[in-house]
């Protein structure tokens, strides 16, 4: 069960990166992606993968 805070990939769009949940209101989840801003998902359409965020300096897988 993901929850505001904890960090995230969309599986159908690795190109948005590592993302950060912001909001979970019902099954929209408001996620903030570092390649594609803030996106409003349908948590009952897409199932965010769990990510760990990499450490600063270094590269984005």
């Amino acid at each position: 069960m993901l929850s505001p805070g904890e960090f995230v990939r969309h599986p159908d769009r690795p190109d948005w990166g590592l993302g950060q949940i912001q909001s979970m209101i019902g099954h929209r989840i408001t996620v903030n992606f570092e390649n594609a801003g803030k996106v409003m998902i349908d948590g009952n359409v897409v199932e965010l993968a769990p990510a760990n965020p990499a450490p600063p300096g270094a590269p984005h897988a």
